[in-house]
């Protein structure tokens, strides 16, 4: 085991509720068709959406890598790699990892073809992140105070 980076882990596990918070009310302005009438609204609140699920993949990432860092003493070769190491070991459940996956898989879209993603076709993923959001915290901490518990 290396040094686990139980500080930085916790505080974008404290971050996690805030963009949870941000995604459902996005999901609930996108099904009440808020700023549809209204382009300027509308790209706004897309922009708004696109930002909100990329800080919830690079929160998870960043856990993800301090995690493989501290206790597993290998490499992820990908974001997605990531998700699959926390898997394997057992950090999370299957449909968690699956659920992760498919949201980290939007980095791409997210960082390099921004340019051409779909104004409304993000928001589906609103109310799904929220939910996996809310179940990763647990998932983490259960796994830090199995693993450190026979060191302490």
């Amino acid at each position: 085991m290396y040094y686990v980076n139980e500080e930085q882990i916790a505080a974008r596990l404290r971050f996690l509720p805030t963009v949870t918070k941000a995604l459902r009310a996005l999901a609930s302005g996108a099904k009440a068709g808020a700023g549809e009438g209204d382009a300027e609204a509308g790209l706004l609140t897309h922009f708004a959406e696109e930002r909100a699920l990329y800080l919830a993949i690079e929160a998870v990432t960043d856990v993800g890598s301090f995690l493989i860092d501290g206790f597993m003493m290998r490499d992820a070769s990908s974001y997605e790699d990531i998700v699959d190491v926390l898997r394997t070991e057992g950090v999370l459940p299957e449909e968690t990892a699956v659920g992760l996956k498919a949201l980290v898989g939007l980095r791409r879209a997210l960082t390099q073809d921004y340019m051409d993603l779909p104004r409304n076709g993000l928001r589906d993923d609103l109310e799904r992140t929220a939910a996996l959001l809310e179940r990763f915290p647990p998932l983490v901490t259960a796994f830090i105070r199995k693993e450190l518990q026979p060191f302490a």
